[in-house]
């Protein structure tokens, strides 16, 4: 296994592994998979990783701007999604752990996530990787006509803005 950064030409499995997060329906809002355009305008060109075994892709995240406004470019918001036959396998923390450093070398100080109340094993995964709870976003939007809550996350980092 390695990691590899999310391009063009390996967005197609990257895609895929997003269709099956949105078929759980405790991992995103989103009801559709976005073409590459749209997904690459959306993402930090330095946080999209991937991990890959055998030119398959297992497991992907990126980061995020969360303003455009010049006093938060030290905040980004985390996304992980790991392919449903690779779920439990530790692929989610070795990717949240990579997006630190990755953060880090790019003077992100704080990374930020909402996490659907019900996706527990997200919330754990981020809470071992030094992510706190810091509220929540009751009833913050319907996916298929239901009302859903977002836990909300973030992790300072101990060497950016200190």
């Amino acid at each position: 296994m390695e990691f590899v950064k999310i391009n063009k030409e390996n967005y197609k499995q990257v895609a895929a592994i997003y269709k099956e997060g949105i078929a759980t329906n405790i991992a995103t809002f989103e009801t559709v998979v976005p073409d590459w355009e749209i997904w690459n305008h959306k993402f930090l060109s330095f946080g999209r990783i991937a991990i890959e075994k055998e030119n398959k892709i297992l497991a992907w995240a990126s980061l995020s701007p969360t303003s455009k406004r010049d006093v938060y470019k030290g905040v980004a918001e985390v996304t992980v999604y790991v392919k449903a036959s690779e779920r439990g396998k530790g692929l989610g923390e070795l990717l949240l752990k990579e997006l630190i450093k990755i953060s880090e070398k790019n003077t992100i100080w704080t990374l930020q996530t909402s996490i659907f109340r019900e996706n527990k094993a997200s919330l754990h995964i981020h809470k071992k990787s030094g992510f706190r709870v810091v509220g929540y976003k009751e009833k913050i939007a319907q996916l298929h006509g239901v009302w859903q809550d977002n836990m909300m996350l973030e992790r300072r980092s101990k060497i950016i803005g200190v």
